[in-house]
């Protein structure tokens, strides 16, 4: 079983900055790539940065320049550092990873999420 939780949201005003750190636990022998998801109400999760083990990034055109994912592969932690947060940011944040446990089983596992809002 490999664990992810997410941490480090809250309320936040539009123009200010958050930083979600997610980490993960378990029988794990390699994590490929990591990911923040975020949902919103009503809306679709969707993928907002993704990070290979080589640290490849990926982010969704409404972050890019604005959000920065990396993560430490001797920890098996990731974090997204937002920055210029708009109201539209308000959601869920969601932290994915897939990989091979210590028994050669896949996994694909997801964190509980954590509240961004971003509001005056």
């Amino acid at each position: 079983q490999v664990q992810l939780v997410e941490s480090g949201g809250g309320l936040v005003q539009p123009g200010g900055s958050l930083r979600l750190s997610c980490a993960a636990s378990g029988n794990i022998f390699s994590i490929y790539a990591m990911g923040w998801y975020r949902q919103a109400p009503g809306k679709q999760r969707e993928l907002v940065a993704s990070i290979t083990s080589g640290g490849i990034t990926n982010y969704a055109d409404s972050v890019k320049g604005r959000f920065t994912t990396s993560r430490d592969n001797a920890k098996n932690t990731m974090s997204l550092q937002m920055n210029s947060l708009k109201p539209d940011d308000t959601a869920v944040y969601y932290c994915n990873a897939n990989g091979m446990t210590a028994l050669l089983n896949s996994f694909d596992s997801w964190g509980r999420g954590t509240q961004v809002t971003v509001s005056s």
